[in-house]
């Protein structure tokens, strides 16, 4: 246990920031009364190809590889597969239990919420409370994902850490505007809105809790395994149709592709 402790402090720092990328969300959805859908479209898809890179090339790589060190051949080998389709399925429960209405990877622009007219006040605050509760528990399981990856070194964990970021924006919006053309209050849709960023930690602080005293190099591969799968399912359920939807024409394609590349290069040179 002793020789993860020193990255420890570090991975729940990264963690507790890519969360508070939230509140940028929300924060820029009272500064523009236009979502630049170009640059979300970009910025979504870049997100993604850095968490689809680092998912299949370094986490599930590498742990495919220890294990099969450890335990031979083919135990390994079913060990991180089993490992990393159970993080799939992990993701797509929680995804499962959130109703639809409520579901962080249905986010709307603020033109849309603008074209609400006239707007049904109790309904926007109720779903921008539904969001809140929905983002904070699919939180759980990617504060898990960035802590996890942050804990094998910084050149994971940054990387990590900033895709998660650029996830967490659009869904600071998805909550924030909501509740603010409800209560016409910014700060109490902004906090909203910050506190749902909480659950990355959250997550995070329980999964090590929950995982510590098992926490051997093996156990600790077999979890890389399965974030390699929350990452995987994130991207291809969440950041990519979000990207494709605020897209004009390739964008998102650009800036996963773009995501990729600099992920590749970023672990070449360190």
């Amino acid at each position: 246990m002793e020789i993860f402790a020193g990255s420890v402090w570090g991975a729940f720092l990264l963690t507790t920031l890519a969360g508070l990328a939230t509140a940028a969300g929300a924060a820029a959805a009272f500064f523009t009364r236009r979502t630049n859908t170009r640059m979300l479209s970009v910025a979504l898809g870049l997100s993604g190809g850095v968490m689809v890179y680092i998912s299949f090339v370094e986490l599930l790589a590498g742990a495919n590889l220890s294990l099969r060190e450890e335990f031979g051949g083919k135990t390994g080998a079913f060990l991180s597969m089993g490992a990393f389709f159970g993080g799939m399925l992990l993701a797509g429960i929680i995804d499962r239990l959130v109703p639809e209405p409520a579901n962080p990877h249905e986010t709307k622009s603020v033109e849309e919420m603008d074209k609400q007219n006239p707007p049904d006040y109790a309904k926007l605050h109720r779903a921008g409370i539904r969001f809140a509760a929905a983002i904070a528990i699919h939180k759980f399981p990617e504060g898990l994902a960035v802590f996890a990856a942050s804990l094998s070194g910084l050149e994971l964990g940054i990387p990590v850490a900033l895709a998660m970021a650029l996830h967490n924006i659009p869904e600071g919006i998805a909550v924030s505007v909501p509740v603010y053309y409800a209560t016409g209050s910014r700060a109490k849709a902004f906090w909203y809105a910050s506190l749902t960023g909480l659950a990355d930690p959250a997550g995070a602080l329980l999964g090590y809790l929950v995982l510590a005293p098992f926490l051997t190099s093996a156990v600790l591969e077999i979890i890389y395994a399965a974030v390699a799968g929350i990452m995987v399912f994130v991207t291809f359920d969440g950041l990519l149709p979000m990207a494709h939807k605020y897209g004009e024409e390739h964008w998102s394609l650009y800036g996963l592709v773009a995501g990729m590349f600099l992920m590749a290069l970023g672990l070449a040179v360190v």
